[in-house]
């Protein structure tokens, strides 16, 4: 089973300045920067994905989420996705570079952004290994398999145009000889349809098939949606589990033959998880989650920023239990802090955070509670001095900092690392 990355250009100042907070100097965004398969060995993830959707703006699509200037797609296109991302070379010869659509980016358009020719040309110009067919996210499923009569407008025209847009992205692929797999798209409303789309692909010709719009599922119900899917198609038949957000219960996953599964959730979770931004890999299986330490810009932090317009906050004094936040962990870390006064020192700016929500008394009370039990423990356990990873071993304490986006996508490239590593250790386990 493959883990790969969703690249939404994902890369940090392998010379950042953290007790300035500043970029090496004359630093040049992308070219000087580095991505986690190049700070990191052994690589975080078996392969990269790339969504046409954060390539290329279309009609019809949120272009927020378009990621790459129009100058970046060019290069893309003319060098290849593998130098454009530096996923080339030895390391990576065998390493999978799928590209899809990127649904969610046109979502609530009536039919998909991209068109199978556009689709086909864009995998071959880049030099993709696979690519999957343009696909209509179709978010419910319900489990008692209504016949598509009895679904809400829209949901069965959405189901037929991912059907007929994957035969036509077969045949163009085939008739051409494109350099790249095909996968099928499969979408539906229930893991009946689901399991219907499934045949029909393989009926088509394809041998690898794309599962879509399972973001939203809960466990149980992807694992219906899996059952039926095999309980329908040949053994041999691939399955890639596109955005698979319940990455951390892969375990539960493993015998329903999946070949590869896409996830940012690691990574993700580094900065928009309330609790668990750090992970590691539990002695009893599975793994540990830790709460990072906050400790934002006290003049950019846009909850501190609003309370200093509203003169609620003085800016100098932020600063100051900011720089003795930093100062006090820093020491804590060196084995020169006792961790009460390091915790008392944290919370006592981290408490102007709970403040900026403008909560009662006694709800800012009890939140500053828990975030304070949550730091606690990570001070206790100090996860980043047991960590051995590349990232943790330079950057030190810095890395279990919530503050910048070099230390939080830094956090984020060691928690890809240990997912890695939890997924290898749950295979072999599996054997």
């Amino acid at each position: 089973m493959k883990f790969l990355y969703s690249d939404t250009q994902d890369y940090v100042d392998p010379g950042y300045d953290f007790i300035n907070d500043v970029n090496s100097p004359g630093r040049r965004r992308y070219w000087d920067d580095m991505y986690a398969h190049e700070l990191m060995t052994p690589s975080p993830y078996d392969g990269l994905l790339v969504s046409m959707s954060a390539v290329r703006r279309a009609t019809g699509m949120d272009n927020s989420k378009v990621k790459y200037t129009t100058a970046e797609e060019q290069r893309l296109l003319r060098d290849g996705v593998r130098k454009f991302l530096r996923y080339a070379g030895p390391r990576f010869t065998d390493a999978m570079v799928l590209g899809d659509c990127g649904a969610f980016a046109y979502v609530n358009s009536r039919t998909p952004a991209y068109l199978p020719q556009e689709a086909v040309e864009f995998y071959s110009e880049a030099g993709f290994t696979h690519g999957v067919s343009p696909d209509h996210i179709i978010f419910d499923c319900l489990t008692d398999n209504p016949p598509a009569s009895a679904v809400a407008p829209g949901v069965a025209e959405r189901f037929d145009i991912t059907l007929a847009n994957a035969e036509e992205f077969l045949r163009l692929t085939k008739a051409e000889s494109y350099p790249f797999e095909p996968l099928g798209a499969v979408q539906g409303w229930s893991p009946a349809s689901m399991a219907e789309a499934a045949v029909r692909l393989e009926k088509m010709g394809y041998r690898y098939l794309a599962i879509g719009g399972l973001v939203p599922l809960k466990v149980d119900v992807i694992k219906q949606v899996l059952e039926a899917l095999r309980d329908a198609i040949k053994p041999e038949t691939n399955i890639h589990l596109l955005g698979f957000a319940k990455a951390d219960t892969i375990g539960q996953f493993i015998n329903f033959g999946i070949t590869s599964f896409d996830s940012t959730s690691p990574l993700i979770r580094a900065f928009k998880d309330a609790k668990a931004n750090y992970y590691m890999e539990s002695p009893k299986g599975g793994l540990d989650y830790y709460a990072a330490i906050r400790i934002p810009h006290a003049i950019e932090n846009p909850r501190l920023m609003q309370g200093i317009k509203r003169g609620i906050f003085n800016a100098e004094d932020l600063q100051k239990r900011e720089q003795n936040a930093l100062s006090a962990l820093r020491k804590f870390d060196s084995g020169g802090g006792k961790l009460l006064r390091t915790l008392d020192a944290i919370i006592d700016y981290q408490q102007f955070l709970t403040l900026g929500h403008g909560l009662p008394i006694e709800k800012h009370e009890m939140e500053l509670n828990k975030m304070r039990a949550l730091v606690e423990r990570t001070l206790d356990e100090a996860p980043w001095k047991r960590c051995r990873c590349p990232i943790c071993s330079k950057a030190g304490v810095e890395v279990i900092i919530f503050r910048s986006s070099n230390r939080n996508k830094r956090r984020g490239f060691h928690n890809l690392g240990v997912y890695h590593k939890h997924v290898q250790r749950t295979l072999e386990n599996h054997l």
